[in-house]
């Protein structure tokens, strides 16, 4: 990767991804952020630049600069990954730490942060734009869909299935084979060890189904 990187987004997970595109480095020519409080603001020396539809920054996107989403919440950060395929025709590249331990038989897609310490085991899948946080485990053969976010320290065991937009937070423990259906969420430190369907929120030891 030789162009230089704007960030989407000025918060959350974009401090450390400046950080892992420093210890490659990588140049970031700067942040895009919504808040315009932060504009000209700057993010250990880089300058937040103005807004993520800035079409002045926008259209140095796939021609002179990469782009990374780094945004938390799962529907904004898919509505930018949509304005970026859609008006500048490219897919956001993947902040990979260098402590990270990714398998030479791991599969993994765009615009990902992967950050220290995380382990992707042999034949997992990673889709794209996830978020594994600090010391995450996805072990062999384990599959992520697009948008999934897998908090500090949780453990996706062997074999298990994790579909598009759900949310794991910090400690989660799943069992091998478990299938979590799209956008569901996984309260802090559960342990899973049933199916969790689509949309669901499920919490504790072991995890049981939250009624909103």
């Amino acid at each position: 990767m030789e162009k230089p990187i704007i960030i989407f987004g000025a918060k959350g997970i974009a401090h450390p991804a400046l950080e892992i595109f420093n210890s490659h480095d990588l140049v970031v020519f700067g942040f895009l952020d919504e808040d315009e409080s932060l504009h000209k603001k700057e993010i250990n020396n880089i300058t937040v630049l103005g807004g993520p539809e800035d079409d002045g920054f926008l259209k140095l996107i796939g021609k002179k600069c990469e782009a990374f989403v780094a945004i938390d919440d799962a529907k904004y950060r898919e509505s930018l990954v949509k304005m970026l395929n859609e008006k500048r025709k490219v897919q956001p590249v993947n902040a990979l730490h260098r402590m990270a331990y990714i398998s030479t038989d791991a599969a993994i897609g765009h615009g990902n942060f992967i950050n220290a310490k995380v382990t992707i085991g042999a034949a997992a899948e990673i889709g794209n734009h996830c978020i594994l946080h600090t010391n995450a485990t996805i072990e062999h053969q384990a599959r992520l869909g697009d948008f999934v976010q897998v908090g500090a320290g949780a453990v996706v065991n062997s074999g298990v299935t994790i579909e598009d937009g759900a949310f794991l937070g910090s400690g989660v423990t799943v069992v091998a084979g478990i299938k979590i259906g799209k956008n569901a969420r996984i309260g802090a430190g559960s342990v899973v060890i049933a199916d969790v369907a689509a949309k669901q929120t499920v919490f504790g030891n072991p995890a049981k189904v939250i009624e909103k």
